[in-house]
């Protein structure tokens, strides 16, 4: 699977902890940014991340900054994107199970590393419930939302 990585300075060192993991798993990593610890912008690597997703250049896209609420809230304006922010591993499964989440949200100022490898993990090897006819029409209600509101790449 292809997944797309970024975050800001916050999430620096977690993002390179989970890039490790991704690709002695066989994944191929989209680095998006930052490089360092120094203060930056989280938009400025959130958003080509989110945009590669949406292109259908990357499959997925794992972003970490302080919280993971102003990841989500970027990606979240991208059509195509959706984002859940997981600080356990049980969100992490029904936010693919139930939502059909294409974006992963973690934020490392609220969780440790050990946790946050643990939600990567589940979030990605956890499917969508698409033939339980409730999680589709709920996932199918949203995307009709973005359809209305969202501009398509």
């Amino acid at each position: 699977m292809k997944i797309a990585v970024a975050s800001d300075h916050a999430g620096y060192s977690l993002k390179e902890e989970v890039k490790a993991y991704l690709e002695s798993e066989g994944h191929e990593v989209l680095e998006f940014g930052t490089k360092s610890e120094e203060a930056c912008d989280l938009s400025d690597f959130i958003y080509p991340a989110s945009i590669a997703v949406a292109e259908g250049k990357a499959d997925r896209g794992i972003f970490i900054d302080g919280v993971g609420y102003g990841s989500a809230l970027i990606a979240n304006k991208i059509y195509g994107l959706n984002a859940a922010v997981c600080q356990d591993p049980f969100c992490a499964s029904l936010a693919r199970k139930h939502s059909n989440t294409n974006v992963l949200c973690i934020g490392a100022k609220i969780i440790g590393s050990a946790i946050a490898m643990e939600i990567v993990k589940v979030w990605l090897t956890t499917d969508f419930l698409k033939d339980i006819e409730k999680y589709k029409r709920r996932v199918d209600k949203v995307n009709e939302i973005s359809e209305k509101h969202l501009k398509k790449l």
